[in-house]
């Protein structure tokens, strides 16, 4: 395992964590990732590939939009630290299998394997405007795979277009829904990934952005104006 801390300590990871423990699920996202703006946004902090052996990284220093949340659903699904590993394999992992092959590459990949910690709820929050497809995933147009090294596969998803996310369907997301911004590419299911936070009348994406270059705060409904859609992953309560 690599564990790089950047700024904090195993011991104020471990009270972060204690200190949130019993609170809803939305609640604890939204304290635990409120600690992390400002962190650097880094691309490439994971071990593993087609040709090297996957290892189970903790990189604090840096976060990419994924790896953020991450870290951000394992520590919600911790009672302390000493557990943090342990549930970050299994969040990161197909079954919690350390394996290059295994690790969820996709967003979507949470609601087919993670359904014990999130459920998909984009079509109920979107109900008559959202959408039904299907997508080849992880393969390009010119055939060529996304990821090298990981298979080709058909998923059916719901998304909701971004031009039919009005303030009904605004109103349904909650604090600590983890967002995915739909892709209309081929091969891909979601182009950036995020948390919503909901503030006094605006609803804001908690996000490592590629352009602020760090863990910030942006207008959901700005942000989804420039976009195709989003998906709706609910985290569920501890089982």
């Amino acid at each position: 395992m690599l564990f790089v801390t950047g700024r904090w300590t195993e011991e104020t990871l471990d009270a972060l964590i204690r200190k949130s423990s019993g609170s809803p699920p939305g609640e604890r996202i939204a304290f635990l990732s409120e600690k992390f703006l400002g962190t650097p946004y880094r691309e490439s902090t994971l071990i593993g590939d087609e040709f090297t052996p996957e290892e189970l990284v903790v990189d604090l220093e840096g976060v990419d939009c994924f790896t953020f949340i991450d870290y951000i659903e394992a520590m919600r699904l911790s009672d302390s630290f000493a557990g943090f590993s342990e549930k970050l394999r299994r969040v990161r992992y197909q079954s919690g299998e350390l394996s290059f092959t295994k690790r969820n590459h996709f967003f979507t990949d949470w609601a087919e394997f993670n359904r014990d910690f999130v459920e998909d709820v984009t079509a109920f929050v979107g109900r008559e405007s959202s959408v039904k497809t299907k997508k080849v995933l992880n393969r390009k147009e010119d055939g060529t795979a996304f990821v090298s090294g990981i298979s080709i596969f058909e998923r059916a998803l719901d998304y909701i277009p971004s031009e039919a996310a009005d303030r009904a369907i605004l109103q349904r997301l909650r604090t600590g829904d983890y967002i995915g911004i739909y892709s209309p590419l081929q091969g891909l299911d979601v182009s950036h990934v995020g948390i919503l936070i909901r503030g006094k009348g605006l609803s804001s994406m908690r996000h490592a952005s590629t352009r602020y270059r760090r863990v910030v705060d942006e207008g959901l409904a700005a942000y989804l104006a420039g976009s195709a859609g989003l998906i709706v992953l609910r985290p569920k309560e501890k089982g």
